[in-house]
C-alpha cells in the first residue's frame, strides 16, 4: 500500500490535535508525556519517517522503554497501550500499515500489578485541612473532608451518617447499614462498625452541629449528620468538595502545572474535576490508609477501622514503597 511520509514529532502533534475534542486535558497531557519517550527513541534510532515502523522496531522500542529507570508492569502497560492507540491512529492517516497496531504487545497484569495508585498525599491533605480550619472552620466542606481523611470511610458511609450515629460522650461514629431507608453501605451488615474519633475531630463535629449544621430531615424522616437545605447532603456534593479542595491553588499552593488561577480553565468549581491535581473521594481513603500505616498504626487496626481486609490493603491501598516498609521494620528490629 502507499504510505504518506510523516515525521514522528509531527505525527504526535497531529494525533494530540485530533484528540483534543475527545480526551480530557489531563489525558492529552499524559499522552504527550508517554509519546515523548517514543519520539526520543525514534530520534536515537534515526527514524525520521513513521513509514519505517514495523513489528520488530516496535518490539525494540518496548525493550528500550523498559530500560529507562524504574518501570513497573502497570506503567509499562499504560505506555504500550498509549503507543497502540497512537499507532492505530497513524494507520488511519496512511502513516503506517493499518494493522501495525496489532503488533504492539502489551503485558497482561496480575491483580497485584493492576491495582490503581491514585492517592491524596499526606502533605496535600494536611495543607487542605489547614486551609479549611483557618478559613472555613466547621463548614460542611471542612467536616466532610475531615471525616473522609481521618476515618478512612467510604463516600457512601459518610453520606449515610445520621446525627444520632455520633456519640459525643464516648467519641465514636456508628456505621450502620440501612438499605430500607436509602443508605446501604458497602459489605452490608458485615460493614457495620464503630469508628473511634480523636478529640480534635469531636470538637470539629460539636462546633459544626451547634453552629453550622442545618436542622433538616431526609425523605425517610431521619436526621442526617451532613445536611443541606434539601435534607441529606448528596454524594455528588461531597464528591465535588473533594475535587474542589484537592486543587493546590484552592488552598494557596503553587500550581504544579504552571498555570495561573486568574486564567486557568479548571478554577471554576464546575470544572474542578478536570484539574490534573484534583482527586475523587476514594484517593482520600487510600491516602488516609497509607498515612496511618506510615505512622506505625498496626495493619489489623487499619483493616478493622477501614472495613477492608489486609490482603486488599496490600493490593489496592498501601502506597508505601518497599524501602519505606523496610525502614519502618528496622525501627522494631534494630535493638534485637
Amino acid at each position: 500500500m502507499n504510505l504518506e511520509p510523516i515525521a514522528p514529532e509531527l505525527a504526535v502533534e497531529l494525533f494530540i490535535a485530533d484528540k483534543e475534542a475527545e480526551y480530557r486535558w489531563a489525558t492529552l497531557q499524559s499522552y504527550q508525556s508517554r509519546l515523548g519517550y517514543f519520539t526520543e527513541w525514534c530520534d536515537e534510532r534515526g527514524i525520521n519517517n513513521c513509514n519505517e515502523l514495523n513489528g520488530r522496531l516496535l518490539h525494540e522500542y518496548r525493550i528500550w522503554r523498559r530500560s529507562q529507570g524504574e518501570y513497573s508492569p502497570a506503567t509499562q502497560k499504560t505506555h504500550l497501550d498509549s503507543i497502540r492507540v497512537f499507532i492505530r491512529w497513524l494507520g488511519t492517516v496512511d502513516g503506517v500499515h493499518p494493522d501495525l497496531h496489532l503488533k504492539v504487545r502489551s503485558p497482561k497484569l496480575t491483580p497485584d500489578e493492576n491495582s490503581r495508585s491514585v492517592t491524596l498525599e499526606s502533605e496535600d491533605a494536611e495543607a487542605m485541612l489547614a486551609y479549611l480550619e483557618r478559613y472555613e472552620y466547621a463548614s460542611t466542606q471542612h467536616v466532610s473532608l475531615s471525616l473522609l481523611w481521618h476515618t478512612m470511610l467510604r463516600l457512601g458511609a459518610v453520606y449515610a451518617l445520621d446525627l444520632d450515629d455520633y456519640d459525643r460522650e464516648e467519641r465514636f461514629l456508628s456505621i450502620v447499614h440501612r438499605p430500607d431507608t436509602g443508605t446501604p453501605i458497602k459489605n452490608g451488615r458485615s460493614g457495620q462498625r464503630l469508628v473511634a474519633l480523636s478529640g480534635e475531630i469531636c470538637t470539629l463535629l460539636d462546633d459544626y452541629i451547634l453552629g453550622r449544621r442545618k436542622d433538616e430531615t431526609d425523605e425517610h424522616g431521619r436526621k442526617p449528620l451532613l445536611t443541606s437545605v434539601h435534607g441529606r447532603m448528596s454524594k455528588n456534593t461531597i464528591r465535588r468538595y473533594c475535587y474542589d479542595y484537592s486543587r493546590p491553588c484552592m488552598t494557596g499552593q503553587d500550581c504544579p502545572h504552571g498555570r495561573e488561577p486568574d486564567t486557568c480553565e479548571f478554577v471554576p468549581d464546575e470544572k474542578s474535576s478536570k484539574c490534573p491535581s484534583s482527586v475523587s473521594p476514594h484517593p482520600f481513603r487510600r491516602g488516609g490508609i497509607t498515612h496511618y500505616l506510615a505512622n506505625d498504626v498496626p495493619e489489623t487496626t487499619v483493616s478493622q477501622r477501614a472495613n477492608v481486609s489486609p490482603d486488599v490493603i496490600e493490593q489496592h491501598y498501601d502506597q508505601r514503597t518497599a524501602k519505606e516498609k523496610m525502614e519502618q521494620r528496622r525501627q522494631y528490629l534494630g535493638n534485637i
